[in-house]
């Protein structure tokens, strides 16, 4: 378990894809992820993997970073990213909605091996990134 905190404590932490727009944004606990819309996407599992409320494991994070599991591709960034790959400029950031219930977690599928980060943006470099949205 990792027990280093990947954020700043009771800090909302934003998300923006390949075109720098903020996707969603990780709530001031520090395990939650949720879309503007207030829905729910995925939890932080052990301060490090990013895991959907199905069980599947989506990435995880690195140097403020989330890494797509899929291809070791950059998936989003925050404002705490270091290295990487090339980010480009940051819009505003929506308004958030009221903040949905959040369903109850599945059973975690088996960590899959990490594939090598690879040094392009993610495919689903966007709200696709999440199978349960």
């Amino acid at each position: 378990m990792n027990d280093e905190l990947p954020f700043p404590e009771d800090e909302i932490v934003p998300f923006y894809n390949h075109e720098g727009r903020a996707v969603f944004y990780l709530y001031s606990d520090g395990q939650y992820f949720y879309h503007y819309d207030g829905t729910p996407l995925a939890y932080l599992h052990n301060n490090e993997y990013i895991v959907s409320f199905s069980g599947e494991y989506l990435g995880w994070v690195y140097n403020g970073w989330i890494i797509d599991y899929s291809d070791g591709s950059y998936a989003f960034f925050s404002p705490h990213a270091s290295g990487g790959v090339s980010r480009p400029s940051r819009k505003s950031r929506p308004s958030r909605s009221s903040r949905r219930s959040r369903p109850s977690r599945s059973s975690r599928e088996s960590r899959p091996s990490r594939p090598s980060r690879t040094t392009c943006w993610s495919e689903k470099s966007s709200e696709d990134y999440f199978p349960d949205y």
